[in-house]
């Protein structure tokens, strides 16, 4: 009997699979909790508005996810994390999908002009559509086909996105709030963190690189 390559997997490949569903599994239960809680009634006076608030929340949430997964690679050693990276991405891409949907759906009733008008005169909801049209490129671009096409190079710097996605959502966030601003300062934190461990090792990267290139120095090459 014939065994194909493709069936057979690697421990840690396994692993990693079944951590992708996992996480997958685990990033449908905000979903589920809001599909079961509206028709009993569970999401309070305004549902819709629980919906828009909860959407908006685990989208910047799986950003957070997905910005964390290559610090913590590096920190604890485990390449595996970065499998990881795309199932969250992809995530956050669906949470916002339902976010901007609702927003459409619910409060502006598919009317373009009223939702075109929201966007130029209320900013900060110039600012969140701008986030979510930002994250659209780098949802199309998760296919392994297309990042072939792309290139490495040219892939990395579409997905370098992220970083301006992550400021947009704290402020479209903050601005929202407007007088507790408790969880967007949270966030904030955290992704000046994030963003702040990938400047350090950025520099200490380009330091080595210098390092190495410099040519030795000689004792007759002295003054």
């Amino acid at each position: 009997m014939a065994i194909h390559l493709s069936s057979l997997r690697s421990p840690t490949q396994t692993f990693v699979q079944r951590t992708k569903w996992l996480l997958i599994l685990l990033g449908m239960l905000p979903l589920a909790r809001l599909a079961v809680g509206f028709p009993l009634s569970w999401l309070g006076a305004n549902p819709i508005e629980f919906i828009t608030r909860s959407t908006g929340t685990w989208t910047i949430a799986g950003i957070a996810i997905t910005l964390s997964i290559t610090p913590l690679r590096k920190l604890l050693n485990w390449p595996w994390l970065i499998r990881l990276r795309r199932t969250a991405g992809l995530l956050a891409f669906f949470y916002a999908c339902l976010h901007f949907t609702t927003y459409l759906w619910f409060d502006r009733f598919f009317d373009v002009d009223d939702v075109i008008k929201d966007i130029i005169k209320r900013p900060f909801i110039t600012v969140g559509f701008a986030a979510f049209v930002l994250l659209i490129p780098l949802a199309v671009t998760s296919k392994n086909s297309i990042i072939k096409k792309l290139g490495a190079r040219l892939w990395q710097r579409i997905h370098y996105l992220i970083y301006l996605i992550a400021v947009l959502a704290v402020i479209h966030y903050w601005w929202l709030v407007k007088k507790d601003i408790t969880q967007p300062v949270i966030y904030a934190s955290v992704f000046a963190v994030l963003l702040g461990l990938r400047v350090v090792w950025k520099m200490r990267s380009t330091r080595t690189r210098v390092k190495l290139a410099a040519p030795p120095v000689t004792k007759g090459s002295r003054s």
